[in-house]
């Protein structure tokens, strides 16, 4: 809700405060929700601390995730082992350009991107920011949106080995980095949701208000 000028008045500052289960508004004081019966709290201010956990976790993760193998075909008595970003290199050179960059946008450009996102978000709520609360709270949702998409690369090896396995001929199986690839998604995943969004409306990009 916008007051004069380009003020933005919070409900925090209403006096209101929202359950985050049920969404019901209720007088600020109140412990809990009476339809849900949830803890009531204008801002979680631990969740900074959460969001640095798994983000830093998820962060880890993602190194070995790219340095060791992704997948690991065997063919007679040849076997190979093929990194995220060697894999999608190996696709575009056998003219599969297109899911090549499918792979390369999902595991390397979408995760990183989400790695910087959520810690800006989690910087921008202490100081001010040239990002107005509204542009700020879309880009808190199109990172929740977006990660569902950054597991893409474990679904393929997951389908590939199901359906390629030949034990005579040909086989394909899941590399280490499988793993470490999906903990980092999920890791990443939590940080997002651990961020509380109603922190971006206390900094209107002129400094944190009382």
């Amino acid at each position: 809700m916008e007051g004069a000028g380009s003020h933005i008045v919070t409900a925090r500052e209403r006096g209101l405060v929202a359950c985050q289960r049920c969404q019901r508004v209720w007088l600020m004081g109140q412990d809990r929700c009476e339809r849900c019966g949830s803890h009531l709290q204008s801002r979680d201010w631990g969740s900074l601390q959460r969001v640095w956990a798994w983000l830093t976790v998820g962060m880890i993760c993602y190194i070995p995730a790219n340095l060791f193998p992704m997948l690991r075909t065997q063919v007679l008595f040849n076997t190979s082992e093929d990194t995220i970003v060697e894999g999608a290199v190996e696709l575009a050179s056998h003219g599969n350009l297109g899911i090549a960059l499918i792979i390369l946008l999902a595991s390397v450009a979408i995760p990183v991107g989400k790695f910087i996102a959520i810690a800006y978000l989690a910087i921008s709520v202490a100081r001010p920011e040239r990002l107005r609360p509204k542009q700020r709270h879309r880009l808190y949702h199109f990172v929740e949106f977006i990660g569902r998409w950054s597991m893409i690369d474990v679904f393929v090896v997951a389908i590939l080995s199901a359906l390629v396995q030949l034990n005579f001929a040909a086989s394909i199986k899941p590399g280490p980095a499988a793993i470490t690839f999906a903990l980092s998604v999920i890791f990443t995943m939590l940080a997002a949701i651990s961020f509380d969004p109603r922190m971006i409306w206390d900094n209107d990009g002129r400094g944190p208000r009382a």
